[in-house]
């Protein structure tokens, strides 16, 4: 069901999940919307910026968590315009209970892509950009499977075609704590 008022999506997986391009086309598909791009709060650090790694150094979860709530708040933003936003990052475990808490907008969907980590990999293989840095596809995964809370919508999108995401997500993605 496409949202009648202003409300936000969190589209969240790993690294080459197809977060950007599902949330570019759910936006489309909105009659007013917003595609708010996590990963730009991340690049606007230009000084002192640290980089997520397998043993993050305290500052770099700081900057993770000041990433997720500036996005948060920009989604936030779009929603209180008229907007539906359309948040797209990679947010793992523990923090996607902390990136949900800091959006205040109703309704919030969750979405969390989650294709087989072989999937994952021959897209990431295809790509010009690479994703991975420090991490594997497989720790990602594991990360995702192990850690990540059971909260929204979770789609293996391994065969599904972009189209076929947004279709399931307009049609079976349910209002948070509803």
């Amino acid at each position: 069901m496409i949202a009648t008022t202003p409300s936000v999506y969190l589209i969240t997986g790993i690294q080459a999940a197809g977060k950007s391009t599902v949330a570019q086309a759910l936006a489309e598909r909105l009659p007013r919307s917003a595609h708010v791009r996590g990963d730009a709060f991340r690049r606007f650090v230009v000084g002192g910026r640290e980089e997520m790694s397998s043993e993050p150094s305290q500052e770099a979860l700081r900057q993770l968590c000041l990433r997720h709530r500036l996005a948060a708040n920009a989604a936030d933003g779009y929603a209180a315009a008229g907007f539906t936003a359309v948040l797209q990052d990679t947010v793992l475990g523990e923090l996607l209970q902390y990136t949900i808490d800091q959006i205040v907008t109703r309704p919030l969907y969750v979405v969390v892509l989650a294709p087989r980590p072989e999937v994952v990999a021959a897209r990431e293989a295809g790509r010009a950009k690479s994703a991975y840095g420090t991490f594997s596809v497989a720790e990602l995964d594991a990360a995702l499977w192990q850690s990540t809370p059971r909260i929204g919508l979770w789609l293996d999108t391994s065969y599904l075609t972009v189209r076929q995401t947004v279709e399931e997500i307009l049609a079976r993605a349910e209002p948070f704590g509803q």
